[in-house]
């Protein structure tokens, strides 16, 4: 080292680097800086910072300096490994790897045996007495410069012939001369372009190589998908060559720590002998499972090292690596990408063997996958040969999740009848209606012609938890018939199909169903610690009492319903319609109401039994109500009815109806009714001297839905018993976008990808909206729960914001109550 400021400014040797700094080493670096300070064999190098990248992709240069620091940094490996680059008497040729601070498998670039010359050429032959070996190194370093660097057709066809009848006792230097000069004729034909045979320019050039391809089409896309920022930029590593092609004692290969498909542990991957980290990864060739190639005290010394290296990081590692020779050199180590049901698996096995705390063994489990795992879904060999074989008949929206198949049905009538006698249906039909419920209800899955995510049949399917697609355009009906058409494709009544809830995709065909990773232990045990640590209550939405075991398999401290939504799945709310509607008196009117109320919460809430329920007002203004009934005639003959409090009659039998509910079931306590869109400390009185008119009432609540409620919560919450907020309704009132369009991708991916929006309202919590939730906090006294209702998915993002402002009661949909559980752990755990 000189010392000079220039000489560390973009660079870091393996043991000078920092490996916590993983922004600026990116991934591979850390491993990399790593394992070499803690003493494995890692072949010697150094690492371009991110912040190099970044300048580069900005200036379209690289940054000054950085080209002195390069030379000063190769002659400091030169020495430390006794070799001399691009030349004899011992050559040194390097590797040239990207190295993102987010791993981007397969994303970016990499160049490999790189100063590769004639001199070098002649060297290794001397040193190896193979100059078969010689003419593969530099047929493949010319292949993957040309590709690479210039952007080039691979030029190879035929080359691998030409190096295959080198004789391994012939002259190396007439064997690079002719490889080398076959190579430049194939790439001079095809793009003009021509590989430098300077060893530092090779250098140069591969560095910018790496660098533009931060930017590639690939890399891009990647990045999308997976949400990672576009400013990071990624580093340059540049390490000493090891030869996996050298001998027969020599070759590469990729482990895994534990099965990343299952999660069972043990040892699992592939090694290739006589071969390059290329050929592993390419599939040109076939590895053979490590534990069967590698011999006895490799596997030895490599199955302790990656025990070591697991129990250090405290993650399931993925590690490449490669013999030279009998000797094992580690060239890369990272988090290894893993299937959701590995991933609970792991997170489970880590725990019970005490490898690491509960924050590490969470760490690398997410909410996304918890999610996956939770339900039932087709088995991806069998959906892949069902897309092979063309038996995807249509896409439309995916309204409701959940992959099922049954026979298919297009009348709702018939689909009951064919339910109640043990089948499996999935009802079609264009269009949903109110006198269609019966149908719904006795669905395995709904799909219709026409509508979104707001229609009747989506509204119904969340309400009943049943997967649905809605919008398939392509679908023609034919009730005469009993035919449903796509295209040139005829499907009868009574054939199999199969429905994504979650894709929108229509498939002819049963598709076999796999067991999901929830109905095993693994998950349970890693909620629980989630769970523990987060001190948490999370409510779980029903509908039916058939819901309530459902929501406590899902480990729901409590249940939250709607009158509406109870009336709608029981098919009651065509009834509540009419007597809002009628012109009996008040008393005959809203009496029935009372008992409508009473008859379909009884059973509801024994089922319950010590669970706290928590049941919503009937709201006619909800966009869920305004489809559930299909028109507007209630609120416009009756618009008080569109004010929380405007017909307190209303209020006043729903009240008493769920109190003879709850004696009849045998519940005193952990009832409560509901109030949505309270904003005013009068209406929270004026509610409470209601309820006064109620002999022994359940409990009462309300639901806030605006700024003005979130900042008189203090006031609103001295007249109530129990204070839920809507997270997103609140989020949608300070935006000004519609709560429906905060639970879709569009318009809102194509508006953020704009830059018009700072916060994505649908992932995170607006600054306005934490400083409202701050305020609704104040308000918490030790005999006034406060929730969060929280519709459609919780984005993990938003979960930890609102543990950190001190929320731990929540209400979620089904499907949200566990990846909840784990968010919520994960925040309590990182804090």
């Amino acid at each position: 080292m000189t010392g000079s400021p220039t000489v560390t400014r973009f660079t870091r040797t393996f043991a000078e680097a920092d490996p916590a700094d993983v922004d600026w080493l990116g991934g591979k670096g850390s491993g990399l800086a790593r394992m070499s300070q803690q003493g494995l064999r890692v072949p010697p190098g150094y690492v371009i910072g991110t912040s190099a990248c970044r300048s580069y992709l900005t200036e379209g240069a690289l940054p000054t300096g950085l080209a002195d620091e390069i030379g000063v940094r190769l002659t400091e490996l030169e020495r430390s490994s006794g070799k001399t680059f691009g030349a004899g008497p011992t050559p040194l040729l390097l590797s040239v790897r990207s190295g993102a601070p987010i791993s981007m498998p397969g994303m970016m670039d990499t160049i490999l045996n790189l100063g590769i010359g004639r001199d070098a050429a002649v060297a290794l032959g001397a040193a190896t007495g193979d100059s078969r070996f010689v003419a593969d190194l530099t047929a493949r370093f010319h292949s993957m410069y040309a590709e690479t660097v210039l952007g080039a057709l691979d030029p190879g066809e035929g080359i691998d012939d030409l190096v295959a009848a080198v004789d391994p006792r012939e002259d190396p230097g007439g064997a690079y001369d002719r490889i080398w000069a076959a190579c430049e004729a194939a790439l001079e034909e095809s793009d003009g372009e021509s590989v430098p045979t300077d060893p530092r320019a090779q250098l140069f050039g591969a560095v910018e190589a790496v660098f533009r391809s931060w930017n590639t089409r690939r890399a891009r896309t990647y990045r999308d998908f997976h949400k990672i920022p576009h400013d990071l930029g990624t580093a340059v590593v540049v390490q000493s060559m090891v030869f996996g092609n050298l001998s027969d004692d020599s070759g590469s290969g990729v482990v895994f720590t534990r099965n990343p498909v299952s999660g069972e542990p043990g040892l699992f991957g592939e090694y290739l002998a006589h071969a390059q980290g290329e050929d592993v990864v390419a599939g040109t060739r076939t590895p053979d499972p490590v534990d069967r190639a590698l011999a006895p005290d490799l596997l030895d010394e490599l199955r302790t090292t990656c025990a070591d290296l697991e129990r250090s990081q405290g993650d399931v590692l993925d590690i490449e690596f490669t013999v030279e020779r009998s000797s094992l050199y580690f060239l890369q180590v990272r988090s290894a990408k893993r299937t959701p049901e590995a991933a609970v698996r792991i997170a489970a096995d880590l725990l019970a063997e005490g490898v690491v705390g509960p924050a590490a063994a969470l760490r690398n489990l997410s909410p996304e996958q918890v999610r996956q795992v939770q339900r039932p879904g087709f088995d991806d060999d069998d959906l892949a040969r069902a897309r092979d074989g063309g038996r995807l008949l249509t896409t439309g929206i995916g309204a409701c999740p959940g992959q099922v198949g049954g026979v298919l049905v297009l009348d709702p009538d018939r689909a009951k009848e064919r339910a109640d006698a043990g089948e499996d249906v999935i009802l079609a039909r264009a269009v949903t209606s109110p006198a269609d419920l019966h149908g719904m209800i006795a669905a395995n899955g709904i799909v219709t012609a026409t509508g979104g995510s707001t229609s009747h049949a989506a509204v119904v399917a969340r309400a009943l938890g049943t997967a649905c697609v809605v919008g398939a355009g392509a679908i023609v009906i034919d009730d005469a018939a009993r035919t449903l058409t796509v295209g040139g494709r005829t499907v009868a009544e009574g054939d199999e199909v199969s429905l994504d809830g979650t894709g929108g995709e229509l498939f002819l065909g049963r598709i076999g169903v796999a067991t999901p990773a929830a109905a095993t232990g693994a998950l349970g045990a890693v909620l629980a610690t989630a769970r523990e640590a987060s001190g948490c209550e999370v409510s779980v939405r029903v509908t039916l009492p058939a819901d309530v075991g459902r929501a406590r398999a899902a480990g729901a401290t409590g249940v939250v319903t709607a009158v509406d939504d109870v009336l709608a799945a029981t098919g009651h709310l065509d009834g509540l319609v009419a007597e809002l509607l009628s012109d009996a008196g008040p008393e005959d009117r809203f009496g029935r109401v009372a008992q409508l109320v009473e008859q379909e919460f009884t059973p509801l809430l024994a089922e319950a039994c010590d669970l706290p329920v928590g049941v919503r007002a009937i709201d006619l203004v909800a966009d869920e109500a305004r489809e559930l009934l299909q028109q507007a005639a209630v609120t416009t003959r009756h618009p008080e009815l569109a004010l929380p409090l405007g017909r307190p009659a209303l209020v006043e039998a729903q009240l008493r109806g769920l109190t003879r509910a709850a004696a009849a079931a045998g519940r005193t306590t952990g009832v409560h009714l509901a109030v949505r869109h309270l904003s005013d400390p009068a209406e929270a009185a004026a509610l409470r001297a209601l309820a006064a008119e109620v002999p022994d009432p359940v409990a009462l609540g309300a639901y806030l839905t605006s700024p003005r409620a979130a900042a008189g919560a203090p006031a609103i919450a001295a007249d109530v018993d129990v204070l839920w907020v809507e997270v997103r309704a609140l989020q949608s009132a300070v935006f000004g976008i519609p709560a429906r369009q905060l639970l879709t991708a569009d318009p809102l991916d194509e508006y953020l990808r704009r830059g018009l929006l700072s916060v994505d309202p649908r992932t995170a919590l607006d600054p306005v909206v934490r400083s409202l939730l701050a305020t609704v906090a104040t308000a918490a006294r030790a005999d006034l729960p406060i929730g969060m209702r929280v519709s459609g998915e919780v984005p993990e993002e938003a979960a930890a914001q609102l543990y950190g402002l001190g929320f731990r009661r929540f209400a979620v949909d089904l499907d949200g109550a566990r990846p909840l559980i784990l968010a919520l752990g994960k925040a309590a755990l990182s804090g």
